[in-house]
């Protein structure tokens, strides 16, 4: 007998790919919906994540590189101060990145310089730093020596000059500054003295706080005492000038005394 009579012949899977007819059509539109429901699932952290990739590439060029970095410090409002002695006390390196510069902080050490009363620093992009000043305006001149040092509405020493500048009047003292009361008290007088008082002003003196006088042309004096009741001494004052006195007291205001 032929030893291959009974066998099955052997069978050859092959893979064919079903028609889209194969598919029922309800299946189609079932699987259609979920691929649409996942995509729209997927989609909102598929542009977080193109956000988050683009934030950290803006944070990367505006922080982590010289792209915008500083390349110019303009100074406005400089007069007393020189753009180069803002530009030294800012110490802002070439090249820092301008989103990385501390404001505050720089507007700080600008404002360390005693001419500047106030002092703004804003970024103007792509590469600069605009810096705005204030400077202070005198208000007297104190003499300390050969030399005269220029004081403001706050008693804040922020000048000196070989010179005395013309316009501004002269307050005798030994060490002026906003914590020192013989600067307050001196400046306290000048700030009441009427237009007739000060046309005629010389000089302030201030030897303590009730040892103020007021020096007038002709060799006057006005012995002011403490700082206390401004206006009504410079009003008894105003109208004691006509009178032939070489020293008038107005420390009492109310019993005055002169000779």
């Amino acid at each position: 007998m032929d030893g291959g009579a009974g066998r099955r012949p052997t069978r050859r899977w092959q893979l064919v790919r079903a028609g889209r007819d194969a598919v029922p059509a309800s299946t189609r539109r079932f699987m259609a919906r979920a691929r649409r429901r996942r995509m729209r699932a997927a989609l909102p952290w598929a542009v977080a994540g193109g956000v988050l990739a683009l934030a950290g590439l803006v944070a990367w060029t505006l922080l982590g590189t010289g792209l915008f970095g500083v390349r110019e410090v303009r100074v406005e409002g400089a007069e007393l101060v020189t753009a180069v002695q803002v530009r030294d006390a800012a110490r802002v390196p070439d090249g820092a990145p301008l989103a990385r510069v501390d404001l505050a902080e720089l507007a700080g050490r600008i404002g360390a310089l005693p001419p500047v009363e106030r002092v703004t620093v804003h970024r103007d992009w792509p590469d600069a730093l605009v810096v705005r000043l204030t400077e202070r305006t005198g208000l007297a001149v104190v003499p300390r020596g050969e030399q005269f040092v220029v004081v403001d509405a706050a008693g804040v020493a922020f000048r000196t000059l070989p010179q005395r500048p013309d316009g501004l009047p002269l307050v005798r003292l030994a060490e002026p500054g906003p914590d020192d009361p013989d600067t307050q008290a001196g400046l306290a007088v000048l700030a009441v003295l009427t237009p007739q008082l000060r046309a005629e002003l010389v000089e302030v003196t201030v030897e303590g706080l009730a040892r103020i006088s007021v020096r007038l042309r002709g060799d006057r004096t006005v012995f002011w005492g403490d700082a206390t009741r401004g206006a009504d001494k410079a009003r008894v004052a105003t109208a004691l000038l006509d009178q032939k006195a070489a020293r008038i007291d107005v420390s009492a205001p109310d019993v005055v005394t002169f000779k």
